[in-house]
């Protein structure tokens, strides 16, 4: 780190500097904003480590959860039905469509975020105990509905958690720093869930440890993201932001969502390319059931592809975040969408092991890549006041597709069999491509060119 890069010369510092606000002269404000900066990079090194190692430990966890193999056997194995699976996934979107909103319009105006932050992400950790308790205590149909409940709620807090740790980031972590913080701890918790991955297969799935193994998978996935929780709470020190937007009715700030939209000329076919790829993240649910189904894979080989799955998001990630700090995340995003496209073809074409593990593991790189460029490129559009809620629309614009996706997955699964399913998703992949390329310019360019 040089001080060059810091605190005046930020590329996080607000392109509406100067503007008189209620508080004060243009003057307070610039020195206001030059202290937030100062006091940014003074503690940068402790915030780093906070947001290191909730990501490493977080993620690690739901990994175990979001990752398109234990979740989806399990609904399969629980209930029988392609559609079922699709509606699980579905409604863990759907709880994830409003809540980003909830969660931006509680914490926009507000000085610090933390506290918001641990409410959240702590009752989105007691549905993943909830999970755990249902494989244990019911059975039948009762543990579908349950599972059901339970996803949708999970849904629900993760969706506001996405917004509150999304504006902490973009809070102490500069614009230069986020590629490379993301490599690292998705790299060394995705190395973690991997690992882990590969032992709950083979060592307690496979063997029922406990007299279920999935929830115990489950309850190890708590355990690691709470601890995640506990590490950013004891380590983050939080800045006030010089200026904040004053309180607002979530109905008023819903009314002004087109005029965010359009405030920036890249959000707009932005959001479109998310929707177009979170479309289709329908084929995502049925990629270890078409594996499993196809070959009569054993609970140690689905261990395996969730080993390729989540080993390739650890090797990926450093490629992916030192690249988007480089050259920005655009890059990244089309990068990984190609990537996206060639993995399920292989997937679709090839039915050995090998290709299968080639298949998962692309899957992972792309997806994992997917998911850096998304959330990194939303925090560089528009200006800081607006991020929370421009987080949100983001959010809930892939809550949409992505709810409704999995449903219509499971139903032509079922109609026409799994091919057809990938088949669908490879187009939603190349239309959202198509407007990458030809509609959305890179943020960080002009983020720069502003300071």
């Amino acid at each position: 780190m040089t001080r060059d890069e810091s605190p005046t010369a930020s590329p996080d510092a607000d392109p509406n500097r100067g503007v008189p606000n209620p508080d004060g002269s243009p003057a307070d404000l610039d020195a206001r904003e030059a202290e937030y900066e100062r006091f940014v990079w003074d503690n940068l090194k402790r915030n780093y480590i906070g947001n290191y190692l909730h990501g490493m430990l977080g993620m690690t966890g739901f990994r175990l959860i979001n990752a398109p193999t234990f979740m989806p056997v399990y609904i399969h194995m629980i209930s029988g039905s392609n559609t079922i699976v699709g509606l699980a996934q579905a409604l863990q979107q759907v709880g994830g469509i409003i809540s980003p909103i909830f969660g931006a319009n509680a914490i926009e105006h507000r000085k610090k975020v933390m506290p918001a932050a641990l409410w959240m992400g702590g009752l989105g950790r007691v549905q993943i105990v909830g999970m755990a308790l249902a494989g244990w205590f019911l059975q039948g149909q009762s543990l579908v509905y349950a599972m059901l409940a339970l996803l949708f709620l999970f849904g629900v807090f993760m969706g506001a958690q996405r917004v509150v740790f999304g504006m902490l980031m973009a809070k102490v972590i500069p614009l230069s720093r986020r590629g490379r913080l993301q490599a690292w701890r998705n790299a060394t918790g995705g190395l973690i869930a991997a690992i882990l991955a590969w032992v709950a297969g083979k060592y307690i799935i496979e063997p029922d440890m406990f007299g279920h193994g999935y929830s115990v998978t489950f309850m190890l996935a708590a355990v690691l993201t709470t601890l995640g929780l506990w590490a950013l709470q004891v380590l983050l020190r939080e800045p006030e932001p010089p200026n904040l937007p004053a309180k607002a009715r979530l109905r008023d700030r819903v009314r002004d969502f087109p005029a965010l939209i359009r405030s920036d000329p890249g959000f707009g076919p932005f959001l479109l390319v998310q929707m177009l790829a979170t479309s289709s993240r329908m084929a995502v649910p049925f990629y270890a059931i078409y594996a499993t189904s196809s070959m009569g894979l054993s609970g140690a080989i689905l261990g395996l592809l969730a080993l390729a799955y989540l080993g390739a998001d650890t090797l990926s990630n450093l490629l992916w975040g030192y690249m988007g700090d480089r050259t920005g995340f655009r890059h990244v995003l089309l990068i990984s969408l190609v990537m996206w496209i060639l993995a399920t073809v292989i997937l679709m074409m090839l039915q050995t092991p090998v290709a299968l593990f080639i298949a998962f593991f692309g899957l992972g790189a792309a997806q994992s890549g997917y998911m850096m460029a998304a959330q990194t490129m939303i925090l560089e559009f528009g200006n800081r006041e607006e991020m929370p809620m421009r987080i949100a629309i983001s959010s809930s614009a892939e809550g949409i597709t992505a709810s409704i996706s999995p449903i219509v997955g499971g139903l032509v699964a079922d109609a026409l069999g799994y091919p057809a399913v990938f088949g669908i998703s490879i187009g939603f992949l190349v239309l959202g491509l198509a407007c990458l390329v030809f509609m959305v310019k890179e943020p960080r360019n002009r983020k720069l060119s502003e300071v």
